[in-house]
């Protein structure tokens, strides 16, 4: 259980938001038929050793919840507080993710990532509301807003959730802890929106690298996640420590050393329709020690081709990625 009461949800996130969070997924034993505990555990431990601050257990993959409840269990034991770990909140219906929020916040999560279901079609913001207050009303936990166009909200408003419903959510859900500001994407004129109107209030999130190096260096932002940043192994949190001592012209040209590497990235199908390619991204934190291995079918898949990019990349940009082949990939670290 998390280490402070609903009203002090946002004092925590001030408290803790303090840095680079990644993501972690779930790999399972090589007969597809259980959760691969020690890789979970190796996977929180690079986490740490990089430098992240906290870790997302991703959900977004063929997994029961049964497993998940065991992948946030065993990721809390093995972090042992050094890091928090996130909830990802993104099941079938309302009733599903509520129930697995319950789970996920018994098994020590200490932040949610908000999302919405697939077959959430809302008619009006109103139904956002009804349906994210619904969320927050059942959990203790600090609870992270998450504007972004995957959830198909722009058709209602273009910055995805309008800033009249953040401002109810915030005003009327006291665990309304952060916003991760992707509204709008890729254009980032939401993002410095819900900067300006609710920093004061709650954490606001510049997750994506390309945007928080250069903004970061303007405006005060406390936290970058979740994300990909595993495929830059330790250099993100790094990238971090430098901005918030004002080093900013050597964040920069690390921001141009991983350009290779960046644009390596965005070479490969990263995602489809809403859905997110996270076999790839396993894929590219393998490279960078992250365990790799069996994720259970349905999922995208991850060519020789995006491997020869991604590695190449990683090489120009000069974060030597592992030597071991890609065919190791496919088996993992901890192979059970």
């Amino acid at each position: 259980m998390a280490g402070y009461t609903k009203k002090e949800a946002r004092d925590w996130a001030r408290e803790r938001l303090q840095g680079v969070a990644n993501v972690i997924i779930p790999t399972m034993t090589s007969d597809f038929k259980h959760l691969n505990e020690a890789a979970v555990r190796h996977d929180v431990d690079t986490t740490i050793g990089h430098g992240f601050v906290g870790t997302l257990t991703c959900s977004e993959v063929a997994i029961t919840l049964d497993e998940y409840e065991q992948f946030v269990r065993v990721a809390v034991d093995q972090a042992a507080g050094r890091i928090f770990i996130v909830h990802h909140a993104v099941f079938n219906t309302l009733e599903d993710n509520i129930e697995a929020l319950k789970v996920a916040e018994a098994a020590g999560a200490e932040l949610v990532l908000l999302g919405y279901p697939p077959y959430f079609y809302p008619k009006s913001m109103e139904d956002v509301y009804t349906y994210t207050k619904a969320v927050c009303d059942a959990t203790d936990l600090a609870v992270m807003l998450f504007p972004i166009p995957t959830w198909g909200f722009g058709r209602l408003d273009p910055s995805d959730m309008s800033l009249p419903l953040l401002r109810r959510l915030i005003d009327d859900c006291p665990n309304v802890a952060a916003i991760k500001a992707e509204g709008g994407a890729p254009h980032i004129m939401a993002a410095i929106e819900v900067h300006r109107a609710f920093h004061k209030e709650v954490v606001i999130s510049s997750p994506m690298e390309h945007e928080y190096v250069p903004l970061a260096q303007l405006i005060p932002i406390p936290f970058c996640g979740t994300n990909y940043s595993a495929f830059y192994g330790p250099v993100l949190p790094k990238v971090y420590k430098l901005i918030q001592e004002g080093r900013f012209d050597e964040a920069t040209a690390i921001f141009y050393q991983l350009d290779a590497a960046r644009k390596a990235f965005g070479s490969v199908p990263q995602a489809g329709n809403g859905l997110i390619n996270r076999m790839m991204w396993k894929y590219e934190g393998w490279l960078q020690g992250y365990n790799g291995g069996p994720l259970r079918h349905p999922t995208a898949r991850v060519y020789s081709r995006d491997m020869v990019a991604l590695r190449r990349g990683q090489e120009a940009s000069g974060l030597n990625p592992t030597a071991d082949a890609d065919e190791a990939f496919f088996v993992g670290r901890n192979p059970r």
